[in-house]
């Protein structure tokens, strides 16, 4: 059984799923991703499906389950490079990612996770002061 590589880029775990994934392999996927949030400390999970050819609903339990988990462990999950007969697909089984948002392709997603406290200490000074001038 082959693992599912995890890589870090800063903050952010990336999990590129290129082979389609028996039920022992994505069990395996989960728990590593689970330890590997722990052990780093990240607080963005990005998953590339751009290799699947089809995502059927034991793929898309699957991607929501690691949501889940990455939630509860405090990270966001944003799954990229989905097909569009896979999107297409997904919408007429009636499947859905709860918690999970879409992007296009990586560097899209890595945008979306991007810590919104980049902006915070401007805006802070802002609202804590709003009557002086700049």
């Amino acid at each position: 059984m082959d693992s599912v590589p995890i890589l870090k880029i800063g903050s952010t775990l990336l999990v590129s799923i290129q082979v389609d994934l028996q039920d022992q392999s994505a069990l395996q996927l989960q728990e590593d991703l689970a330890e590997r949030i722990t052990q780093t400390g990240a607080r963005g999970v990005l998953i590339d499906i751009s290799g699947l050819e089809i995502v059927d609903s034991f793929i898309g339990r699957m991607l929501s389950s690691i949501a889940g988990i990455s939630r509860v462990l405090d990270a966001t999950t944003v799954v990229v490079g989905m097909r569009p007969a896979v999107a297409i697909t997904m919408v007429e089984l009636g499947l859905s990612f709860d918690g999970v948002r879409t992007a296009l392709d990586v560097e899209k997603g890595l945008r979306l996770l991007q810590p919104a406290e980049e902006d915070a200490p401007e805006s802070l000074i802002l609202e804590l002061a709003p009557d002086e001038p700049a």
